[in-house]
């Protein structure tokens, strides 16, 4: 029982043990635990933040099809057994640069409007995953922006309605 409370709250570090060629690297299932907890904020997870975060994932860090799956599952089980996200905010801090992290946040603001709204959920934890990354208030609202901006660009594009927000 003690094992597995020291295990729950990072006590106990498997780290050592593993090879690093067993399962995803760390900072990549950290971003997508963070990715997957924004597409599932708002009332469900659609088929539309799917396909984008698989996108993203895959884009970022260079995936074939089987590796994505792969992280994806794990991502999603970690998520699920997490009690929080600081954890993984933590892990992408330690080995990301700001200019990175702005990426996150961006791609984080991407699954925001890719429904074409904002949930207050998701504006929340939007929040509270900029101050969990260590980015300003203004670095979010920027990025926030830039996404707006960008997502409206691409519908007058194809004639669809822009997000509000």
């Amino acid at each position: 029982m003690i094992d597995s409370l020291k295990k729950l709250f990072g006590f106990e570090s498997n780290q050592a043990e593993e090879p690093a060629s067993e399962g995803p690297d760390r900072t990549w299932v950290a971003t997508a635990v963070l990715l997957l907890e924004m597409a599932h904020a708002d009332d469900g997870f659609h088929e539309l933040e799917s396909h984008l975060v698989d996108r993203i994932l895959g884009g970022k860090f260079d995936l074939d099809t089987r590796a994505l799956k792969d992280l994806r599952l794990y991502a999603e089980q970690r998520r699920q057994e997490s009690l929080d996200l600081y954890q993984f905010a933590r892990e992408i801090n330690d080995h990301f640069s700001k200019k990175e992290k702005l990426e996150v946040m961006e791609h984080l603001w991407q699954i925001v409007f890719a429904d074409g709204k904002i949930d207050p959920y998701e504006e929340a934890l939007s929040r509270q995953l900029a101050t969990l990354l260590k980015l300003s208030h203004k670095e979010m609202i920027d990025t926030k922006l830039h996404v707006r901006e960008m997502s409206a660009g691409q519908d007058r594009g194809t004639g669809e309605k822009g997000a509000a927000g």
